[in-house]
């Protein structure tokens, strides 16, 4: 589905096009054209391939999909690959968007999300002295959008931490805390795969050898790499804390799995007083003097009560009961 489609010349905004009109504007020396897709069919990507010129490989993997972050030079074009993460109460959802770039191009294909770009846009054509750069600019503009998104889902999944974290020595919810570390560590590992192999695609836009279309935005996009670099190492400080916080809960689970063993050993420390007086007074022996006691009955009842209160209160004392 086409959202929407805009030709720029020197920063400024020349008209909106139709499809049919692509190759009018796209031959101007000083015009590109930005096109918008969402959940682009096959005849779609044909139709801009043969618009662009794009490579096939590209056009291919933008329409399988479900492509690893990546940034690829084709010629005198970039094809990049963003994941868009979208978080709801229980798991996060992931999108995609492919951008494809050009000397006088950009197309971006949005698959399997909500999350619009019509603010960046906006934001693009409010800085004409910005957008003079291109379709460099554009791609930027695109990137930094994408990773800003990620900082609130950063922010939702450490306050879920530390709501985890409270519980961890309440007594009684070592399990639920376990399931629930489990279900956060999932969550993280999916904001990484997000965000690890774009930062590590982003460093030759702005180092090194950059793509042509790119030469004049170079610290542009170093300030996206930044993002994400603080953004992964917010993703690893999560994961090292899950993985603490895993270890102490299961610690919690053999430690309260301790104190039931110790109370059953010490009933049944207790039970053993009782079950010995019953068993030597329990023996067929003729000649047990025991036996002839008018009070033999309860001295033996009091014997065992006193024996079994002994050992009890020597367990407790021990913190065993």
């Amino acid at each position: 589905m086409l959202i929407n489609c805009v030709a720029y010349q020197d920063g400024s905004k020349l008209a909106d096009l139709t499809v049919d009109q692509v190759s009018d504007y796209i031959s101007r020396p000083d015009c590109f054209v930005w096109v918008a897709l969402q959940d682009a069919s096959a005849a779609e990507l044909e139709v801009m391939r043969r618009e662009f010129g794009l490579h096939e490989l590209a056009v291919e993997d933008a329409a399988h999909g479900h492509q690893r972050p990546k940034i690829e030079e084709y010629g005198d074009s970039i094809f990049a690959v963003l994941h868009l993460v979208e978080a709801n109460e229980h798991e996060l959802n992931v999108g995609e968007v492919d951008v494809f770039v050009g000397r006088n191009y950009v197309l971006s294909v949005r698959n399997r999300s909500t999350q619009g770009f019509l603010g960046v846009r906006d934001r693009c054509e409010r800085e004409p002295h910005l957008l003079r750069h291109g379709a460099g600019f554009v791609l930027y503009a695109l990137m930094d959008a994408v990773v800003d998104r990620y900082f609130p889902i950063i922010d939702t999944l450490e306050s879920q931490l530390e709501t985890i974290e409270e519980q961890i020595f309440v007594k009684g919810t070592a399990k639920s805390n376990i399931e629930r570390l489990y279900d956060l560590k999932r969550r993280v590992m999916v904001l990484k795969h997000a965000v690890a192999p774009l930062l590590e695609a982003a460093g030759k836009l702005h180092g090194g050898r950059v793509p042509h279309m790119c030469a004049g935005t170079q610290e542009y996009f170093r300030d996206v790499v930044d993002h994400l670099t603080r953004i992964n190492s917010s993703i690893e400080s999560i994961r090292d804390t899950v993985g603490t916080a895993i270890h102490v809960n299961l610690s919690m689970v053999a430690i309260e799995e301790s104190e039931i063993t110790k109370r059953l050993a010490a009933w049944a420390g207790i039970f053993a007083v009782a079950t010995a007086f019953a068993g030597i007074w329990g023996m067929n022996f003729e000649f047990m003097p025991e036996l002839k006691w008018r009070w033999g009955y309860p001295l033996a009842l009091a014997a065992i009560t006193a024996a079994c209160g002994l050992v009890a209160w020597r367990f407790r004392r021990a913190g065993w009961l």
